[in-house]
């Protein structure tokens, strides 16, 4: 009986349903649930487990954390967020902004990033304008998602295949494959949000009010922060555009920005007891779990005893796709790289791959960190919410209708 696996279905129906009579579980429990009773029934040891946790995403996560919560603590994101969306004047507007401005922001400064950035904005912009909370959350999940795509550092899984993927200059590569049917893709967000929000696209102008900021010492701290972030993801992409091998990784960013609030804030202790605790939980539970499924080998088998062209894009899009649901995208590109390597695969493969295993964040929650952080983030700071059938619902579309775009424009460029 392969323990694991089963553990694996049982989390996945668990976030599905998330209740059980009047008992409401939240995603982290679920998680945690799985990483335990892998733990408990000996399927992982102990050793393994705590080493399977990446270190390096944990701290990544807490330096955006403590960046993003004295952002908002402040009032300095409120005060940003009023100056980029000022200008929208309908619920068409704020969704279209979101889509393209989050989209393409998290291209370069990474869509977890985004993620936990964007949660406190699109909150804001519900609660003032009076828009629908899941419609803005799900514009901010599935723009991170499909904005990422086309940059080597928009998502770790990306950055994995421009390192060892055997792509000459990766920014030029990812643009070249992958910059159109993301701006194509953005695009049709748009329109199948509209199909199935039609009734939330309400009419009428909007009112924009600047928010005050609430904490003026903090605020030049984070703004510090932000700066910091900005200018070391700039010198990130200049590395990996110069083809320079420096261990320079995305964890040092964040610290390095979570620096001045960290040293120098009088709020500093606040700030880390309100971070997504929560969070943090999951991706070490996860972690954990994967790991005890990775070590089972079943979807390794399943694959290999795959008597198919794995190297044939619509193989890899259909393989990334559905295994990403099931082991993450990290885990299952770090499966099947050296698989297409071995196989010979060229740039417009990898390209493919890149495309298929973030795109699958589109599919369900679980495809993708980022929709777990703006969902939990939601949950801590406002109430609310995205079930797995309300993501689903549009996801499912969503993704067939992505897919088809960047596999045929990757096909024929």
């Amino acid at each position: 009986m392969n323990i694991p696996i089963i553990v694996l279905i049982i989390v996945f129906l668990g976030i599905a349903i998330r209740q059980i009579g009047k008992i409401k579980f939240q995603i982290w429990q679920v998680m945690l649930f799985g990483a335990i009773a892998v733990i408990i029934t000996k399927q992982i040891a102990l050793l393994d487990a705590l080493k399977a946790i990446n270190l390096d995403v944990m701290l990544f996560l807490f330096g955006m954390f403590v960046v993003g919560q004295a952002l908002e603590k402040s009032g300095y994101l409120s005060h940003l967020a009023y100056k980029v969306f000022k200008r929208a004047k309908s619920a068409d507007h704020v969704v279209l902004f979101i889509l393209f401005g989050m989209g393409i922001a998290s291209a370069f400064l990474m869509n977890d990033t985004l993620a936990i950035i964007g949660t406190p904005v699109v909150l804001l912009l519900a609660r003032k304008q009076d828009l629908d909370a899941k419609l803005l959350l799900l514009t901010l999940a599935f723009a991170v998602t499909i904005g990422s795509v086309m940059s080597p550092i928009g998502n770790p899984q990306n950055l994995l295949i421009a390192i060892n993927g055997n792509i000459g200059n990766p920014f030029i590569i990812f643009f070249q494959y992958l910059f159109v049917p993301t701006m194509v893709s953005l695009l049709a967000c748009f329109f199948i949000l509209k199909l199935f929000y039609k009734e939330k696209f309400r009419n009428g102008d909007l009112n924009h009010s600047q928010e005050p900021i609430l904490n003026h010492q903090l605020a030049v701290l984070s703004k510090i922060s932000l700066m910091l972030l900005i200018a070391l993801i700039l010198v990130k992409i200049g590395l990996v555009f110069l083809e320079i091998r420096i261990d320079f990784r995305l964890t040092y960013i964040a610290l390095i920005a979570a620096l001045p609030i960290l040293l120098f804030s009088s709020k500093r202790k606040e700030i880390i007891q309100n971070i997504d605790w929560h969070t943090l939980i999951f991706f070490a539970a996860m972690f954990v779990l994967m790991e005890s499924v990775w070590q089972t080998g079943f979807f390794q088998n399943t694959i290999a005893a795959l008597d198919v062209n794995i190297t044939s894009l619509l193989m890899i899009f259909s393989v990334s796709i559905v295994l990403s649901q099931f082991i993450s995208n990290v885990p299952l590109v770090a499966l099947y790289l050296p698989m297409l390597l071995q196989a010979g695969a060229a740039t417009k493969e990898m390209a493919a791959l890149a495309a298929g295993s973030t795109l699958a964040g589109n599919l369900f929650i679980l495809g993708a960190a980022s929709n777990v952080i703006i969902i939990q983030n939601a949950e801590k700071k406002a109430g609310e919410t995205i079930t797995f059938w309300e993501f689903a619902k549009v996801g499912i579309p969503l993704t067939v209708v992505t897919c088809l775009i960047y596999w045929i424009y990757i096909s024929v460029i």
